[in-house]
């Protein structure tokens, strides 16, 4: 990290509210959690006197199956299938860890990196921390961007807060692109696993970088890792902080990568909810096409902070999406249970 880039810096917002009075529709984490989760942070805690095993052999195991999980079955779709070791493998401390170790073993002063525009904002923030150069690309227009004079690139994969996920041939034709021009690319799947969509982890001069809170709903226990093969690798196993996972966040962490089940539950239900709630709320919103859990709504000539405050007064917090670079009459909502989801129309309608 560069010294003097700090000095610089601001914090980003985001979504998400401590106030417990209104229903959350600003961060897009999963209302409900595998079973077991409470049993297996207890157990995990009273382990929690001692150093965890900087290994975390039992995690990344469990990250690596994850991962590699042939993912064609619910929908038949070919492709490419997935192999991830354990080895490669990086456990962090949420996928935000794992974005900045990415950035620290490949950015330096002076550098630069093409990023997406409107995406994460905190790729910027990172980029800038380094004492790089974040360059700005359309979101939709970013795997045709050429990454020859660049030493990193940078994709979301579904992109937040568009929602849309990167066609696997185009992301790999990139991929492969990147790596003739000797450039970086970190490719942020932390939305990935609510799709059938493979993941490119294991492809040779890409960082992955996952995240648990999402999928899991558990983002208090602030669990991810990064994949990546080679020399690559090696740089990011180097650098990551030692014990750069809690006992209990690991343990959970592990339980919940193992339960499939709950995996398969929940992608049925974001995808039919998500599709509900689209074509609800398109009769008063320009709503953007999805594969994550999350809606990009424009509300046109309204004001968004009226909207929001209308909303929050009727019992929900949604994102207001203006935080997001060329973005200036939007608002970001989560796809959450039936129920929940009634709340939110009955909160957004005539607003």
């Amino acid at each position: 990290m560069d010294p003097e880039a700090v000095s610089r810096a601001t914090r980003v917002p985001h979504g998400g509210t401590t106030d417990t009075s209104v229903l959350d529709f600003s961060a897009n984490t999963n209302p409900e959690r595998p079973d077991g989760v409470r049993d297996v942070y207890v157990a995990a805690f009273d382990s929690a006197t001692r150093y965890p095993d900087d290994d975390y052999r039992d995690f990344r195991e469990a990250a690596a199956a994850y991962v590699s999980r042939d993912q064609r079955g619910e929908s038949g779709r070919a492709g490419h299938d997935t192999h991830c070791s354990p080895d490669d493998v990086i456990p962090t401390a949420g996928g935000l860890e794992a974005l900045r170790l990415a950035f620290e073993v490949t950015l330096g002063p002076g550098d630069s990196a093409l990023v997406p525009q409107p995406s994460f904002g905190e790729y910027d923030r990172e980029i800038r921390l380094q004492g790089a150069d974040p360059v700005s690309v359309a979101h939709d227009e970013i795997l045709d961007a050429d990454p020859k004079p660049h030493e990193v690139a940078v994709v979301c994969t579904p992109n937040n807060p568009t929602g849309e996920v990167a066609p696997p041939d185009d992301l790999r034709a990139f991929a492969d692109r990147c790596r003739e021009a000797g450039t970086v690319l970190i490719v942020d799947e932390a939305f990935l696993d609510f799709t059938d969509t493979p993941s490119i982890a294991g492809d040779p001069g890409v960082v992955v970088a996952r995240s648990l809170t999402k999928m899991f709903g558990l983002p208090g226990i602030r669990a991810g890792f990064a994949i990546a093969v080679g020399t690559l690798r090696d740089r990011l196993a180097v650098a990551r902080r030692s014990w750069s996972l809690s006992t209990p966040a690991a343990a959970v962490g592990a339980h919940c990568m193992r339960d499939e089940a709950f995996v398969a539950r929940t992608r049925e239900r974001v995808a039919s909810e998500r599709e509900r709630l689209r074509e609800s709320l398109s009769d008063d919103f320009e709503v953007y096409p999805s594969d994550a859990p999350f809606l990009l709504l424009d509300v046109g000539d309204r004001n968004v902070d009226a909207v929001v405050e209308t909303a929050r007064e009727r019992g929900v917090a949604i994102r207001d999406a203006t935080t997001f670079p060329t973005l200036d009459s939007h608002v970001r909502v989560a796809v959450k249970r039936p129920d929940e989801n009634d709340q939110l129309l009955r909160a957004l309608a005539d607003v």
